[in-house]
């Protein structure tokens, strides 16, 4: 789908958002903290944030979250339970009335999950009146049988826009034992990046279940190691560290250039690589420092249109 030319061109694009920050439909202090909390997207979540008992009330609130949340800038995202669950095609139901701009559902471990969710949106989509496609969809890898599947989940819809993995979930449906370090998870985070990159579609990080701030740095950190530029937060104090962590702070962009222009005088002399600080620059680093170089700009050119 041409985000250019889609319903979807208003809202900051994909490829821009930093922090993915989920609150729950009853957590009224979690509700109350998003207006200053610096998310890009803000999830509405209805899984297991939401006590059953609350779900319901919780689906009442959909439509007005979802404009106030615009209003401030953000994308409105919603997760619905699973639709093989009682409480999933009642909540999509529901929250649709409101066109979030995008739907997220959990435990996603085969495409046809992604199919048909996306049938159902579409026939929402007709249902109340909104624009046809403009719906994201972003699926949450939580098992194993997701992660070895995330490039066909990712490929299946059009919709697809993102995809996001679990860190709870997916350690509990290996066995792993949990760590502040995120060890346990390395090869999963690995694994799902490389799956999502070759599916062209962004990936999302897991989130940081603690809340210390270096803990926070340090794991967001680890992520944009990896390649991620998206991470996904339970607390809202993290959404800004994310923001941070994820923009190309003036000391990089300044090396980045210094990257740039030096190699790019050294092919006009016939070479073809330099040293730069002591690191031999070849293609490949030279195209990853225009890479940062322009995400760096269009960071600056987005916030600069919204605010």
């Amino acid at each position: 789908m041409n985000l250019t030319e889609s319903p979807m061109s208003d809202r900051r694009p994909p490829e821009l958002r930093r922090s993915w920050l989920f609150v729950g439909g009853s957590d009224e202090a979690a509700l109350a903290a998003v207006n200053s909390s610096e998310a890009d997207v803000v999830i509405l979540e209805l899984e297991d944030f939401t006590p059953p008992s609350e779900r319901a009330w919780a689906r009442t609130r959909a439509v007005d979250m979802f404009e106030r949340w615009r209003g401030l800038g953000m994308v409105a995202a919603v997760r619905i339970n699973p639709l093989d669950t009682e409480d999933g095609p009642v909540d999509l139901e529901a929250v649709m009335e409101g066109g979030p701009d995008v739907v997220m559902m959990p435990k996603i471990a085969e495409p046809s999950h992604v199919a048909r969710l996306a049938e159902e949106v579409t026939r929402l989509e007709s249902q109340y009146g909104l624009a046809a496609g403009s719906t994201e969809l972003v699926p949450n890898i939580e098992f194993a049988r997701g992660l070895i599947q995330t490039y066909d989940i990712c490929t299946v819809s059009d919709r697809v826009t993102g995809a996001l993995v679990a860190s709870e979930d997916m350690a509990a449906d290996i066995g792993a034992e949990r760590g502040r370090d995120g060890r346990e998870l390395e090869y999963v985070r690995q694994r799902f990046i490389v799956e999502c990159a070759a599916a062209r579609t962004p990936a999302i990080d897991c989130p940081y279940t603690w809340t210390d701030t270096l803990g926070m740095e340090a794991d967001t950190k680890y992520a944009r190691r990896l390649g991620y530029k998206s991470k996904s937060c339970v607390n809202p104090d993290q959404a800004a560290i994310a923001n941070a962590m994820l923009t190309p702070a003036p000391d990089e962009v300044e090396h980045c250039h210094r990257i740039v222009s030096a190699f790019e005088a050294a092919q006009s002399r016939g070479a073809g690589r330099v040293e730069v600080d002591g690191s031999l620059v070849e293609v490949p680093i030279y195209m990853n420092a225009k890479r940062l170089l322009e995400r760096a700009e269009k960071l600056a050119a987005w916030e600069e249109g919204t605010g």
